[in-house]
């Protein structure tokens, strides 16, 4: 691919803190050390489809670092292969990734910086198949995008849930209560292992571990019988029994992933009260772990990630997504990312650490030997 004098940057998916710090680190390097313009496309892929973009040059990007959200704006449905067209007062689907194509050469880019999660490198990487350049930027608050050790978005998702979790243990504490917390995450589980870990909570239930509401109530009742009475559950809303199924909150037909999760903590803290008979309450954190300033740690990843796109883009590379391994940037083909997800490996030294500190996972409690060796 020739070196590109025009970058196109745009957001998709869901919303997380950080996505202005890589538009704002993607323009500014380009400025300043590839002498290139960008434009901005508005709405995710929608922008893209309907030619609706805006000039990223320095006055645009400037003081955005600290902001959550995305100045571009977002969309968890826009897709080019299906993209929804009014005929004849009804709504019908079309493969629009030639437009799409079309609307990035006018604009004289030749590569496209695609910032998003598993939806958003799925859909580049179909149209890196039809000849368009993409770069990708590794994206989400639930951190389940392989290829990466981390994506930009998590920690600052992490810190939300801790403190959340930190607010409930008073008022846990004071009324003798379970706390349910729900946090997202959708099929992976390291939000809520992350925020239950450093938010000190008693049970963790993660997709990756099916959970039995005997082992969960057996962990409340002893932790009451013996002095505590109180318990911080935290529950992924993708966890499910053994033997049972996800809750689902909604399908949306027109969106790329058209199921959304939900509610498991409320069904979950019904039954814990029932079961045990200790007063429980439920809070689902929610689009609260998606808003906000970014953290630190996540202000500087999406920094050094928008640098890494600008740099890939301005070298003529195309089809990888920027990614992390142990302190080094680097890149990965879009190819094997797309389309794939990134679960907690059970026997993780981070599940193991959990164990060791008497965390229970809904599974049945696990012997010396077998949290040492981390056999689960």
């Amino acid at each position: 691919m020739a070196k590109p004098k025009v970058i196109g940057v745009l957001t998709g998916g869901g919303d997380c803190p950080g996505l202005n710090a890589v538009i704002r680190a993607v323009s500014k390097t380009a400025i300043n050390v590839y002498k290139m313009k960008v434009v901005g496309y508005l709405d995710g892929f929608d922008g893209l489809i309907e030619n609706r973009w805006i000039p990223l040059d320095y006055d645009t990007v400037s003081g955005i670092l600290t902001q959550g959200g995305t100045v571009l704006g977002t969309s968890n449905k826009a897709n080019p292969f299906n993209h929804p067209v009014k005929r004849g007062g009804k709504t019908v689907y079309k493969d629009m990734s030639d437009r799409a194509i079309q609307n990035l050469r006018k604009v004289g880019a030749s590569v496209l910086v695609c910032i998003g999660g598993d939806g958003t490198m799925r859909i580049a990487d179909e149209l890196a198949d039809k000849g368009m350049p993409v770069v990708g930027v590794p994206k989400t608050i639930d951190n389940d995008l392989p290829g990466t050790d981390v994506t930009f978005g998590f920690d600052s998702a992490v810190c939300t849930a801790a403190e959340a979790i930190d607010k409930l243990h008073s008022t846990a504490q004071s009324h003798h209560r379970v706390m349910v917390v729900e946090t997202m995450g959708r099929y992976a589980g390291w939000l809520a292992l992350y925020s239950g870990l450093a938010g000190g909570g008693d049970v963790i239930l993660i997709p990756e571990i099916p959970y039995s509401l005997d082992a969960i109530c057996k962990t409340v009742l002893k932790r009451s019988r013996s002095g505590r009475r109180f318990s911080i559950v935290v529950v992924a809303e993708g966890a499910k029994p053994a033997g049972g199924d996800l809750t689902v909150k909604q399908v949306i037909d027109d969106s790329p992933d058209p199921i959304r999760l939900g509610g498991v903590g409320n069904l979950l803290g019904q039954q814990i009260e029932e079961r045990t008979g200790i007063e429980t309450r439920v809070t689902v954190l929610g689009h609260l772990q998606r808003g906000g300033t970014p953290t630190p740690y996540d202000r500087i990843l999406a920094s050094r990630y928008g640098e890494g796109a600008a740099r890939l883009a301005a070298e003529g590379m195309s089809g990888l997504m920027v990614n992390m391994r142990g302190n080094d940037i680097g890149s990965i083909p879009i190819k094997e990312v797309a389309g794939s997800c990134r679960n907690v490996p059970p026997n993780s030294p981070i599940v193991r650490t959990a164990r060791a500190l008497g965390l229970c996972f809904g599974d049945e409690v696990k012997t010396k030997n077998q949290i040492l060796a981390g056999t689960f």
